[in-house]
């Protein structure tokens, strides 16, 4: 009798451990995703680039060894509101409803990156960088929230963590860093998705302080199209030049004479506020280290879906400029590698056009659940496979005039693998721009009136106009006077 009762309980053990062994399986067989985005980063910054010889960005370069590595990745609006709501909801920016910057949150109405990972049994967390609708409460969707109002403090940041205010002291990567650590190590019955959105690099460009000396000797290299002098581009480009972009030198320009081209100003290998930029890149690359030993420590490094990009690009000198919005490369184009061994083979690099849009759909199908149709964006999980598959030939871009600095007019355009066409929908007496990237990837020689380019252009313009059908492009208009 003992020795049945002993197999009967054996048996029962047994069983009970089968069970906690599928419930393991079941866990594991969902990736764990770790989204790391930063603000107004660059797309050829970081050391594996080789654009700046002085950077050194070893733990973003190792990611991108262990990883895939998207070279031709984009925004579909390059400014910093629009462009995290279209990695959230997977749409346009005419579709979730931010439209500029400090305005709203994504319309609700709007499929919801982690509303749609909850519903499919994941835990979720915001740590970082919101900047949109102003204000540091929580938002919904997210199981855990630590974050600031608008472009927050690089140095003693005021911050909300669920619902409560308080000052911390410090570096805010360092700071956003350390939370992000805390809460990964805090034990998980369920998948989680971590959203860790640095407020680096965007300016005032500060630097934590123990890098506020890097790279004394460094010079920054130049950019061929800085000394352009704008001759044939459109005349709102040099007005805003020569004027001001923004609002009352913008209103105060109105019917003054507009150069023909203008003279370049002479560049400056040392210029502070760009070499504080780069340096404010080192923090962040420090923070993707201490988040992958954090990850490999849990041992689940490998069972995690690893993402890093930016919400935009930066100037950083080209066109003489140092900001983003305009439909220049520079400017809408991002770093974007995904690490995930699983499914990833190491060191790949693909140059299919993807989107910001696409992020959403594709950690969605990542994590087992449906895409919501709404979604205007594509997964890109076959890429992540490695495989030949019948992709975007274009896309569309669009970016709406914002109250405050009127100079960065209402655009719309359209970019496929070669060509890009540009419209400045109000300026109705300028011109549009035409550009072919194989022979002028600088931008420099506008074909838009050019005899040889006009078959280009007409199939441009009717693809432009394809786009918008298709993705029910629309311009607001309400923020204009």
């Amino acid at each position: 009798m003992k020795y049945r009762e002993t197999i009967i309980i054996c048996l029962l053990i047994f069983s009970s451990c089968l069970e906690n062994k599928k419930s393991d399986v079941s866990y594991s067989s969902k990736p764990n995703i770790v989204f790391i985005l930063t603000d107004d980063q660059a797309w050829n910054v970081l050391g594996k680039d080789g654009r700046y010889e002085f950077m050194k960005t070893p733990n973003i370069d190792q990611l991108s060894r262990e990883g895939l590595v998207f070279e031709n990745a984009f925004v579909t609006t390059s400014l910093c509101s629009p462009s995290r709501a279209c990695f959230l909801t997977g749409s346009y920016a005419h579709t979730n409803g931010v439209y500029i910057n400090e305005d709203n949150d994504p319309d609700p109405n709007v499929p919801f990156l982690p509303q749609v990972l909850q519903e499919a049994g994941y835990e979720t967390a915001f740590v970082g960088k919101w900047h949109m609708k102003p204000g540091a409460e929580p938002r919904e969707g997210f199981d855990y929230w630590l974050s600031f109002d608008g472009q927050g403090k690089y140095i003693n940041p005021p911050l909300n963590e669920d619902g409560r205010d308080f000052i911390e002291e410090g570096y805010i990567t360092d700071i956003l860093t350390d939370y992000a650590v805390r809460w990964l190590e805090k034990p998980k019955d369920k998948p989680f998705c971590l959203f860790l959105w640095h407020k680096a690099v965007h300016a005032p460009f500060t630097p934590a302080p123990r890098d506020s000396a890097a790279f004394p000797e460094a010079l920054i290299p130049e950019y061929e199209n800085w000394y352009h002098d704008m001759e044939n581009k459109p005349e709102w480009l040099r007005r805003g030049w020569v004027y001001g972009v923004h609002n009352k030198n913008w209103k105060d320009s109105e019917g003054k004479p507009v150069p023909e081209k203008i003279k370049p100003r002479p560049w400056d290998p040392k210029n502070p506020k760009w070499m504080n930029y780069l340096r404010a890149i080192l923090a962040v690359d420090k923070s993707t280290g201490d988040i992958r030993h954090c990850l490999a420590e849990l041992n689940i490094l490998d069972n995690t879906v690893l993402v890093f990009g930016s919400d935009n690009g930066y100037f950083l000198g080209a066109h003489q400029r140092g900001d983003k919005r305009l439909m220049y490369e520079e400017s809408l184009r991002i770093p974007l590698i995904i690490r995930y061994p699983e499914m990833i083979e190491a060191g790949i690099k693909n140059s299919e056009l993807v989107l910001n849009i696409d992020i959403a759909p594709t950690l969605i199908e990542l994590a087992g659940a449906k895409v919501p149709g709404e979604m205007q964006g594509a997964s890109f999980v076959p890429l992540l496979k490695n495989k030949v598959v019948d992709w975007r030939k274009s896309f569309l871009y669009e970016y709406f005039q914002e109250p405050y600095a009127p100079g960065f007019v209402t655009v719309a355009g359209v970019r496929n693998k070669r060509y890009k066409y540009i419209e400045s929908t109000d300026m109705i007496n300028d011109i549009n721009e035409l550009y072919d990237l194989e022979t002028d990837p600088g931008e420099m020689n506008n074909l838009v009136n050019s005899p040889e380019y006009q078959s280009i252009k007409s199939k441009m313009i009717s693809e432009l106009e394809r786009l918008k059908i298709e993705t029910s492009y629309f311009d607001p208009e309400i923020y204009k006077e």
